[in-house]
């Protein structure tokens, strides 16, 4: 019996796959055979060495900054026809640096308008190959999120682009999906995760008690790019263990 589960042979690109949840994805697709590439900001692999949520072990590493939007449209050049393609890129400014205008504009440009972008560069060729797409975004889409309103509205204008897309691509044979995390210690959520005080008090929201891992958003989207998820398209998962359920 074939394991659904089993990438070998396909190509794997993951936007933002050099370090935190994007980087556990581009593990959990390696770790099942396929090959995988993965963009960061940095000018090369070596610049990851340190990182504590990063490894880049067994991975094809591209630098990338999505605000490039010629860069982002010669990408399919590079790297050629994935078979799937998520898209983890993501920035926020704390402080209330979101309220003024070039606070809100960087993060909507990172959060949104590259994954527009890059979902355009792709389209054809994962139309070629009837891929499939998956968006992370956050539970901010579904929630307030008080002091950083850009990302809040940014995220949830891209699960909103996840049922867009799903339905209007769905004609060409792509299945796009979509992933929402809840709390995952990662370099955006440190200044929550690394305060004692604020992380107790955001595990007590958590009805699982625990925070979630880059290895739990994989298993996600392994089974969102697999065959067991084949009748699915614009939808969002939300692996929080269970913050918003009140």
């Amino acid at each position: 019996m074939t394991n659904p589960l089993d990438f070998t042979e396909k190509t794997v690109l993951v936007i933002g796959g050099s370090s935190g949840i994007g980087n556990g994805i581009a593990q959990g697709f390696r770790a099942r055979g396929a090959t995988v590439h993965v963009t960061g900001t940095r000018p090369d692999a070596g610049d990851y060495l340190e990182a504590e949520d990063s490894d880049l072990t067994g991975l094809t590493y591209h630098q990338l900054d999505v605000t490039d939007r010629s860069a982002v449209v010669d990408l399919p050049d590079v790297i050629g026809e994935p078979d799937v393609l998520v898209l983890s890129q993501g920035v926020v400014r704390y402080g209330r640096q979101e309220f003024a205008r070039e606070g809100w504009d960087t993060v909507v440009d990172v959060n949104l308008n590259s994954v527009a972008d890059c979902a355009r560069a792709f389209h054809a060729g994962l139309a070629d190959r009837g891929g499939s797409m998956i968006v992370v975004s956050s539970v901010a889409a579904f929630k307030s999120t008080i002091g950083t309103p850009a990302y809040a509205a940014s995220k949830a204008g891209a699960a909103s682009l996840v049922k867009t897309l799903g339905e209007a691509w769905a004609r060409d044979g792509i299945r796009v999906n979509g992933i929402a995390p809840g709390l995952v210690p990662t370099k955006l959520t440190a200044v929550t995760t690394e305060h004692p005080d604020r992380r107790e008090g955001a595990l007590k929201s958590i009805p699982l008690r625990r925070m979630g891992t880059p290895e739990d958003m994989a298993g996600a989207a392994l089974f969102l790019a697999s065959p067991l998820a084949s009748y699915m398209t614009g939808q969002t998962l939300v692996v929080d263990g269970g913050l918003t359920l009140s």
